[in-house]
């Protein structure tokens, strides 16, 4: 088994690598070539959860490398006060002709570029080309790698708009976006309407359980990637933004089960599941359409897949034995 830490796995899997990764990922999971149980979590005291997210790719799917493994994370929201990243764990990766263990490497640092990059692929597909302006909702670890992604795809925007729940740290993270990215211009705002009014691009990379962002702010056609809320009972949107947009999502068994604004806006009747337009490698792989004019509001609902995390290891594993990198433990 190769193990790999966190420092080795940001050398591995720069953002623009992990774009395409991600890209060919989500088209394979849209194909069927892969096994996705549901994630599961369990309460492991106060706020804190422990989640279990196992998978495969399966072989010949012609597109990324046939695996299969589990990601285990510890999710503790207070971390970034301390200091830490919110999600701590490991992906354990296997190969698939004699089932052994092979790589074991940080998961924390690669969930949140597999993140990033994921809303990135849907921000190149279904955003307009043209987008300027980006409003960052949230200034977390996750909001620090959607701009690197953010950038990547849509290398036009001039302006960075935020909006944190603490002020202090929005400008700490506006002075870190300005002095990384010269020719930037960053704003920072007291509320979440001012900063998404004029947006073409919106990310919402928060930990809120109740909605932060109402759909009648939006601007006509601006995209909006929905990633922090991850369990059916947390919701960063309202069902106005959910009814006002064409949504796209990432899989469609997680969607129903996990995505608490899809949920609600079914359950109250405001929506009917065939709102849901298509699964992102649909759009990807040209079986479903995306954006059909620069006025539609276009809403990618993240909730992260195994899938993502599997191919973006077997990126790292394979680089790693070409560079070098990694420690060797036997496991017999």
């Amino acid at each position: 088994m190769i193990i790999l830490s966190d420092k080795e796995v940001r050398s591995l899997l720069p953002m623009s690598d992990a774009i395409e990764i991600v890209e060919k990922a989500m088209i394979a999971v849209s194909e069927g070539a892969a096994n996705l149980p549901l994630r599961s979590a369990i309460d492991v005291g106060g706020p804190n959860k422990m989640g279990v997210m196992p998978g495969a790719l399966m072989p010949g799917n012609g597109r990324v490398d046939a695996c299969f493994g589990v990601k285990l994370v510890s999710l503790f929201p207070g971390n970034p006060d301390a200091g830490y990243s919110s999600h701590q764990g490991a992906v354990v990766l296997f190969e698939p002709e004699h089932g052994s263990a092979i790589a074991m490497m940080n998961a924390g640092l690669l969930t949140a570029i597999r993140t990033a990059a994921a809303s990135a692929v849907a921000t190149r597909a279904l955003a307009r080309p043209d987008c300027a302006t980006l409003a960052m909702i949230g200034v977390g670890e996750q909001a620090e790698h959607h701009l690197e992604a953010m950038l990547c795809v849509r290398p036009e925007i001039r302006e960075l708009r935020l909006a944190g729940r603490r002020r202090e740290k929005a400008e700490a993270f506006a002075t870190h976006a300005a002095e990384r990215y010269p020719g930037l211009a960053v704003k920072v705002f007291d509320d979440v309407r001012s900063a998404v009014e004029e947006a073409d691009l919106v990310c919402t990379v928060t930990a809120s359980a109740e909605p932060v962002l109402m759909g009648e702010w939006v601007a006509t056609g601006a995209h909006l990637n929905v990633v922090g809320a991850s369990i059916p009972s947390k919701r960063e949107i309202d069902e106005e933004t959910v009814a006002r947009s064409k949504l796209y999502v990432d899989y469609r068994p997680s969607t129903f089960a996990q995505a608490g604004e899809v949920i609600c806006a079914i359950e109250s009747g405001r929506i009917r599941r065939e709102h849901v337009l298509a699964e992102i490698g649909e759009v990807l792989a040209r079986q479903a359409t995306g954006r059909e004019s620069a006025a539609d509001i276009t809403l990618y609902r993240s909730l992260g897949v195994a899938a993502q995390d599997l191919a973006c290891a077997s990126h790292c594993l394979r680089e790693a034995k070409a560079r070098g990198l990694g420690v060797e433990a036997s496991l017999d």
